[in-house]
């Protein structure tokens, strides 16, 4: 068996706008630092997605010492930045998915800034420290919580999957589409499907259920531009109960820091019937 890299890890601060790549995060009880703790919701508490909101995956965001950053890919005057800590607007009740919690608005400027984008009224909400999301207790043995993703701490795909799905497409794709946390080098296409249990550094990961795609991933992230691959294409191949599965969705005990070049040890491996 080839030995497992580590290649790319990704957060994606504010829920589904652009992912940052990092050399190296922190990874805590939610996922990795600063994932996914900021999201768009409309007038109701429902979060605000890619899915039908296309022109969010040309906002760029970048964490910038005490302030998270955002701005338009092709518009430069279009920006603004506020502080990693800030909320200043109330306290509201947000949904995803099925999911129900708290988040603060992080200031009226931030979220009319983001309404005047968007043309409809939306408040940026920022995750607390103690606010808390379980994950699905059907997965979830420990009680496990999450940030506002939507549904699990963390996702891990294999390079060799991507590389396998751009060999049956005419115009291949990027691996933003899938917006991973984490990637890896090594192994055959979907070789994550066997993993079971691995340690990253200091980190035991377990991987309890593949990843169902929707049309998000038929969004060209540097474009705005929805189309209906890789969608399609992975329907021919992918396709597991009616649902289309590409990456799994991870689990995790402990906390420390996670390294570009850290080897994946994996403890146990799955039998595929």
């Amino acid at each position: 068996m080839n030995a497992f890299h580590l290649t790319d890890i990704y957060i994606y601060p504010i829920k589904s706008l652009g992912g940052i790549r990092l050399e190296e995060a922190m990874l805590e009880e939610k996922g990795l630092q600063y994932d996914r703790r900021w999201m768009l919701v409309d007038q109701e508490g429902t979060f605000i997605t890619q899915r039908k909101h296309h022109q969010l995956s040309l906002l760029q965001v970048r964490i910038e010492e005490d302030h998270l950053s955002v701005g338009h890919k092709e518009d430069e005057e279009l920006k603004i930045s506020f502080k990693l800590a800030e909320n200043t607007g109330e306290s509201i009740e947000v949904t995803v998915w099925d999911d129900t919690s708290v988040g603060s608005e992080v200031s009226k400027t931030v979220s009319h800034w983001f309404s005047d984008y968007l043309q409809f009224d939306v408040k940026l909400v920022r995750m607390s420290d103690e606010e808390k999301i379980y994950v699905d207790p059907r997965y979830a043995a420990n009680g496990e919580i999450k940030s506002f993703s939507d549904g699990y701490p963390c996702l891990i795909i294999g390079q060799s999957s991507l590389d396998g799905l751009n060999e049956k497409l005419d115009e291949p794709v990027q691996m933003n589409r899938f917006r991973p946390n984490f990637v890896f080098s090594g192994g055959e296409a979907h070789v994550e499907d066997r993993f079971k249990n691995f340690r990253l550094g200091n980190v035991l990961f377990s991987a309890v259920k593949p990843c169902a795609r929707c049309v998000l991933i038929t969004i060209d992230q540097e474009t705005g531009i929805k189309g209906l691959e890789p969608l399609r294409t992975l329907a021919t191949y992918r396709t597991q109960n009616k649902k289309i599965m590409f990456g799994q969705n991870l689990l995790h005990v402990g906390a420390g820091l996670i390294k570009v070049g850290d080897e994946m040890n994996i403890q146990d491996w799955k039998s595929i019937g």
